[in-house]
């Protein structure tokens, strides 16, 4: 087999425009695996942190220059001439070196850049496309795309709170169908705003910012754009959303408010957690709603047993900001029955082991699972080969423009047509509208 002869790492940038690691791993038999690392804008409190520089004099203190110097020191120190094949192995050595339990004193985001870069070395040395290596002959299924239509809350300078309006085409027969839906639906949403004077820019992951009046308006011109695109609301293409409910929670009021609307000066509502589950059954009484992330906020485990309760058996339920990525909180989750779906990011918890067994945790006690990506995103297409291999059946990388969003979608479409007629397609989550 082929061991780790070096290490390398290098300061880029996201999509954001501010720095991160890419992170190289050279086999002793010359294979390259290579990894970039993306960052959160909304991020969970116990979330693994990423290393910063705190440096004034360069990229407003966000430098990761401290990060690299650990890749290139105790962490290669620790992994060269190691098996590359063992992960698990590897992993645990990153996260001993460490030594926190955060991974804070050599940076999860330099533990997840050489985490990545060995499986991707790895998949290299036995001459196996990465989605096969993580997931064997029966990585097979293609994830449904949950594609971010139009963006709020920290990922856009419009007056919506909620974060991400997502729409979901669960009726297509296959991925490349499914894409293709999600693009002529986003292109009609475009128009559709531009002819009602609306802006067309876009936020932090590709979805449209528009100044709409409330969840109302936007879900109402999201079904316009829909039905104008040829497609049934429901049937064919369900709607989600990413509330990330910590953004406007008082934790001293226990209550959620409008925040922006606070912000700027203007009236505003507070709901208690029954009063936001209140609302929220409304709108998926409403609107082919299926799937909400984050509804309640990450502190509010009462708020997030309170809303499962009378929405468990309805809708998806997504939890983020509440777990983390991380099975201590799933664990918790799962005990308190909060929540039946949990979205995963490899940067919350920064290994691919840890990651691997969050998500097999999750399927085991009957949870979904959402491969997801970062506000601030690169050109690495990991996570697209990761839902493959998880059989998550679920991915959320953002909109249908932005290459750092496309990349993904288009990673997809490339193992879709590498697995000929062995490929599935099929949304695994089982609350959708028929």
């Amino acid at each position: 087999m082929s061991k780790i002869a070096a290490l390398n790492a290098i300061e880029i940038l996201d999509s954001r425009g501010n720095p991160t690691l890419q992170v190289s791993i050279k086999t002793d038999k010359d294979q390259i695996g290579t990894a970039s690392v993306p960052s959160g804008a909304s991020t969970g409190e116990f979330e693994a942190l990423e290393l910063r520089d705190n440096d004034s004099s360069r990229y407003l203190r966000k430098g990761v220059r401290k990060a690299v110097e650990n890749v290139l020191g105790p962490l290669a120190n620790a992994i060269i001439g190691k098996e590359v094949t063992d992960q698990k192995e590897i992993d645990r050595l990153l996260i001993d070196e460490d030594g926190t339990k955060d991974k804070s004193r050599l940076g999860a985001n330099a533990l997840l850049g050489v985490s990545l870069a060995t499986a991707r070395a790895a998949a290299l040395t036995v001459n196996q496309p990465l989605y096969y290596y993580l997931g064997g002959p029966q990585a097979t299924l293609l994830p449904c795309p949950m594609i971010n239509i139009i963006n709020g809350g920290v990922h856009a300078d419009n007056s919506l709170d909620v974060q991400e309006f997502l729409i979901r085409p669960v009726g297509a027969s296959c991925f490349s169908e499914a894409i293709r839906w999600g693009s002529e639906i986003f292109h009609t949403l475009k128009k559709l705003l531009k002819d009602k004077g609306y802006a067309t820019s876009v936020g932090d992951e590709g979805g449209f910012a528009p100044n709409l009046s409330s969840l109302e308006a936007v879900f109402t011109i999201i079904i316009e754009a829909i039905e104008r695109a040829g497609y049934q609301p429901g049937k064919q293409v369900s709607l989600g959303m990413d509330m990330a409910a910590s953004e406007f929670f008082d934790g001293n009021s226990q209550r959620y408010f409008e925040k922006k609307k606070k912000d700027a000066g203007q009236s505003y509502k507070e709901r208690t957690a029954e009063e936001q589950t209140d609302y929220l059954q409304t709108l998926c009484a409403s609107y082919p709603i299926d799937s909400i992330e984050d509804a309640m906020a990450e502190g509010d485990w009462k708020g997030w047993q309170i809303f499962t309760e009378r929405m468990g058996k309805k809708i998806q339920i997504v939890g983020d900001d509440v777990f983390v990525t991380n099975k201590e909180f799933l664990k918790k989750g799962i005990e308190q029955k909060v929540a039946n779906s949990i979205l995963i990011k490899l940067n919350q918890i920064g290994t691919l082991s840890e990651t691997l067994d969050c998500v097999n945790m999750a399927h085991s006690h009957g949870f979904t699972t959402v491969i997801s990506h970062r506000s601030g995103e690169t050109e690495d297409t990991f996570i697209a080969d990761l839902a493959v291999a998880t059989k998550s059946g679920q991915i959320k990388t953002g909109s249908l423009c932005r290459s750092e969003r496309v990349c993904k979608y288009n990673r997809l479409l490339a193992i879709e047509a590498e697995l000929g007629k062995k490929a599935l397609y099929k949304d695994s989550n089982p609350f959708h509208h028929k």
